[in-house]
């Protein structure tokens, strides 16, 4: 039998936020992590991250998704003294980009 659960619980195994969006920048999918790292929690489930964002922000998102969609498959979007921040995109069995999530790549010191 298929526990089609465990995705869901894989991702919510794991520390770091996941956060996919679809390719209207629509909030599909947060894993546990990702509701308790974001301002508003579950209630960004169904709104636009771009709405998130400053207007730098956003042009640099709806920049990425455009690449993504040309066949990069990951750019990196915010790097500090803590962490990178990539975004990578999420294809459909024909290639497509139905979304991306946000990766986070933790630094250590």
């Amino acid at each position: 039998m298929t526990d089609t659960t465990l995705p869901a619980r894989i991702l919510d195994s794991l520390v770091d936020p996941v956060l996919f969006a679809d390719i209207k920048h629509t909030v599909v999918y947060m894993n546990s992590a990702a509701v308790d790292h974001y301002t508003g929690g579950e209630s960004l489930m169904g709104t636009s991250l771009l709405d998130c964002h400053n207007e730098d922000s956003q042009k640099v998102m709806i920049e990425v998704l455009a690449a993504l969609r040309a066949g990069e498959e990951e750019r990196l979007i915010s790097d500090d003294e803590k962490r990178r921040i990539y975004m990578r995109a999420v294809r459909d069995e024909a290639g497509e980009v139905v979304g991306y999530y946000e990766r986070y790549e933790p630094k250590t010191v």
